[in-house]
């Protein structure tokens, strides 16, 4: 492992945040019209052309402008030479709205933007002091929030690293994926010394604490599912099926992960680290996160088909539930709160949070307030509140439930 101590101030967004378009992803051209230029110029800067030219839209410059706030710090007159021109060309898509359910839980949403624009914030994650931490992947650092005041502080991390999510440990330290430069980073908040783990696996991804003091992680490209022991520095990686997600660790102490190429689950022994697989039904299925109930039933995304399920360990049995917007829905991020699940509805703008009660099977759901960016993780807080993210639009979210 190497340390070193990260500086103490961030660049400017626009310097950060550059990123060539995906693989195997089709050039996209702009209509012409006044404002064209400064689209492709900003825009084009953080992301690809098409994210625009496929995005759900907006009928009203405010509504542009609002969203563009979220994303980058533009001079007003040409914010609102790029709003005018993005309103008459990509007007809202109203068949991406959700269908929200009405019913009798209160919930309230508190939202914060991030710092620094750009960085593509997500995964937040709640510390022992209360503290609320997340990664900013495209800007390779971690933030923390004081939920109470609202005061934001940044941490640069090494610049390679393009953070994909963060787990606390009981003594405060911030770990962190590592996505780009194959590393298991921890984060010491108070001196800002990071130290890095090094992986063989290239794309360490999502990661989650064991009773056993050691840290379990998935790689999706890589196929891996990895185990870091921090007292030794050790890291014990094994192939597994592919694009492995989101991990859980259950009460039993068994390690259950999600599988994003392919119709399964893994329940991996946190010893042995062999892994038995459940198939889910439908070569199409592909799971994103999964979540565990106080009876260690599993509960999951089947984001390709537009549902949740539930997995009975003992039995094998798999039981799935339509999500209210459909098989186009793709939920995403879930949760577990006192045997309630929590997720998102991903494809609908706004994301939609949803509620999904099993003993009376029925669901209720709200827009989230900043509306777009994807939740794609989300975190129990002690208080049994949820934290969420719009990574696209750089916000944190609080969740509080009544």
């Amino acid at each position: 492992m190497k340390s070193f101590l990260p500086l103490a101030s961030l660049l400017p967004a626009l310097l950060i945040a550059l990123a060539p378009p995906a693989l195997g992803q089709q050039p996209a051209t702009l209509p012409e019209g006044i404002g064209k230029e400064l689209v492709r110029q900003h825009c084009s800067s953080c992301h690809a052309i098409a994210t625009i030219t496929r995005a759900a839209g907006y009928s009203t410059t405010d509504e542009w402008r609002r969203v563009m706030a979220t994303m980058i710090d533009l001079p007003a007159t040409q914010a609102q030479t790029m709003a005018v021109y993005l309103a008459e060309h990509f007007p809202e898509d109203v068949s991406r709205r959700p269908n929200l359910i009405a019913g009798d839980t209160e919930i309230e949403i508190i939202e914060w933007m991030v710092p620094t624009l750009g960085q593509r914030s997500r995964d937040p994650a709640e510390a022992p002091d209360g503290s609320i931490w997340w990664t900013g992947m495209w800007a390779s650092l971690a933030g923390r929030l004081d939920p109470q005041t609202g005061e934001m502080e940044e941490f640069r991390l090494p610049p390679t690293a393009r953070p994909h999510t963060i787990v606390p440990d009981a003594d405060g330290n911030i770990w962190y994926t590592g996505n780009s430069n194959a590393t298991i980073g921890r984060l010491d908040p108070q001196t800002g010394l990071v130290t890095e783990y090094p992986t063989e696996a290239g794309d360490p991804h999502s990661a989650a604490w064991h009773p056993n003091g050691k840290l379990y992680f998935t790689a999706q490209r890589a196929a891996v599912l990895g185990r870091l022991d921090p007292e030794t520095g050790e890291v014990t990686e094994i192939p597994t099926e592919p694009r492995p997600y989101g991990i859980q660790v259950d009460s039993r102490g068994t390690v259950w992960v999600a599988y994003n190429g392919t119709n399964k689950l893994g329940a991996l022994d946190p010893d042995s680290m062999e892994v038995r697989y459940y198939e889910v039904p439908d070569d199409r299925t592909r799971i994103r996160r999964l979540g565990i109930d106080s009876q260690d039933i599993v509960w999951f995304v089947n984001s390709t088909m537009g549902k949740i399920g539930r997995l009975d360990p003992q039995t094998g049995e798999i039981t799935q539930w339509d999500s209210p917007s459909g098989p186009d829905s793709h939920p995403y991020a879930l949760a577990v709160i006192d045997d309630i699940i929590w997720y998102n509805e991903s494809a609908k703008r706004p994301d939609a949070l949803v509620r999904f009660n099993p003993q009376t099977e029925s669901f209720q759901s709200w827009a989230i307030p900043s509306g777009v960016g994807i939740i794609r993780h989300v975190w129990v807080t002690e208080d049994k509140n949820l934290l969420i993210h719009q990574s696209s639009s750089n916000q944190i979210g609080l969740v509080k439930i009544n």
